[in-house]
């Protein structure tokens, strides 16, 4: 990413109606991806706003990510940083309304949950 573009996410507001929080400790992003095994699987990760975990799991060798973003802004930051990648596809959707069935059978699911709406998410798994 170059610093043009770090400078725009970094003035970004991000929207608290929304439970936005980004996740920028590598200590706490590399616990996060090391939970599970993630190469050659299907991937998903809710809410990957600037990409910062997507980035990491990327790394590991995922079959496939699939990458739901609510925020029409962060899915063009994401298709910017990642616009070199084959296997990542970006869903601009609400978690709480995608349909897992026609979408996907992810193996593993990730993301940095907005609080707000965690109970929901955990309900719909």
């Amino acid at each position: 990413m170059n610093l043009s573009s770090f400078l725009k996410i970094l003035m970004l507001k991000l929207k608290k109606s929304l439970g936005q929080n980004l996740l920028i400790d590598k200590n706490v992003l590399n616990k996060i991806s090391d939970l599970d095994s993630i190469n050659g699987k299907i991937i998903v990760e809710i809410g990957p706003g600037t990409g910062n975990l997507t980035e990491i799991i990327l790394k590991k060798n995922p079959k496939k990510i699939l990458l739901v973003e609510k925020d029409k802004r962060f899915c063009e930051i994401l298709k910017k940083k990642f616009n070199l990648k084959k296997n990542y596809i970006i869903f601009n959707e609400d978690i709480l309304k995608f349909n897992f069935n026609s979408n996907t059978n992810g193996e593993v699911i990730f993301g940095n949950l907005p609080y707000n709406i965690s109970t929901q998410i955990l309900a719909k798994f």
